[in-house]
């Protein structure tokens, strides 16, 4: 029975885990594309202001994780870094969806290890055995045929894609190095409460500078869609959850588990994706994707057998 009771708890956290990550991912490319709201940098600062509440909201009423004290200067600014590179990896991959459709998205994004491994080896000298960086070749190999034959590609967007999967793969190394002593070390629940505020300032200016009429904007598409104040608020409460989320999985999987359901799981955001926004999709373009998944595949048995 108590079995049972486990596997129910872990089922459940997996289905919310792929609801919230492909739900907002959905959400963004409908607000972005389809609705007629096009700023991502304000979008962005929707997801982290929800990030930075409802986070205080959780850690410090719920407590769903003890609250971590920021206990120098020096580890604030390490944070402040990282929520920088962070921003850039979200209003990238924001960007991206307003030119790329989601399963195009999904195969760059999933280039996400490349990078990691270039960055750990530029960053930190870490060198993986040869048979692991093998493991690479079909996971560019196979964007690069994805590319060629995806019928939407769009430059400007495929470059933003990239962009924001190598922040994305630098932010993990850069967090690596910058809390690595024990004494600093935060668990992702802890650095988002702290990194989603500062996240908040950045972007703002930001959202003023280069999104000036988004407030006029906004409430002009409001008042004609009243729909859109329900769809970004769902989105907003959505990015949390899937933060929450990918933490609670995390914790209570094997990190083989979490390998393969994250695989999964763009898969099934691809498939879902095609069917809703009806983007077209070529024999070669699906070839591609399918190389990428399968070097990310390779990638991370060649890691676990490694260690």
């Amino acid at each position: 029975m108590l079995i049972n009771k486990e596997a129910f708890f872990i089922t459940s956290l997996v289905v919310l885990w792929y609801s919230a990550n492909i739900g907002v991912l959905l959400l963004n490319k409908f607000l972005l594309s389809n609705y007629g709201f096009r700023f991502p940098i304000f979008l962005t600062m929707c997801h982290m202001s929800a990030c930075a509440v409802l986070s205080y909201i959780s850690i410090v009423f719920f407590k769903v994780v003890p609250l971590q004290q920021i206990k120098s200067r020096s580890q604030f600014f390490r944070i402040a870094t990282l929520s920088i590179v962070f921003c850039g990896s979200v209003v990238g991959g924001n960007i991206s969806l307003r030119y790329l459709p989601v399963s195009f998205n999904q195969a760059v994004g999933a280039t996400t290890p490349f990078f990691t491994a270039v960055f750990a080896y530029l960053m930190t000298f870490k060198r993986e055995a040869w048979v692991t960086y093998a493991a690479l070749v079909p996971v560019v190999t196979g964007v690069v045929i994805a590319s060629g034959g995806e019928p939407s590609f769009h430059l400007y967007g495929f470059i933003m894609c990239i962009s924001a999967t190598a922040a994305r793969a630098f932010k993990s190394v850069l967090q690596g190095i910058l809390l690595s002593s024990e004494g600093e070390k935060l668990n992702s629940m802890n650095l988002l409460l702290y990194m989603s505020p500062i996240a908040v300032l950045v972007l703002l200016p930001a959202t003023l500078v280069m999104e000036p009429d988004v407030l006029d904007v906004t409430v002009s598409l409001g008042i004609k869609h009243r729909l859109m104040w329900l769809l970004l608020s769902v989105n907003s409460v959505a990015a949390y959850l899937a933060n929450l989320s990918n933490f609670l999985v995390t914790k209570h999987t094997s990190a083989l588990t979490l390998q393969v359901l994250g695989n999964a799981k763009g898969a099934v955001a691809v498939v879902i994706s095609i069917l809703l926004f009806q983007n077209p999709v070529t024999i070669v373009g699906i070839g591609g994707y399918t190389m990428t998944v399968m070097g990310v595949v390779a990638y991370g048995e060649a890691k676990r057998r490694s260690k």
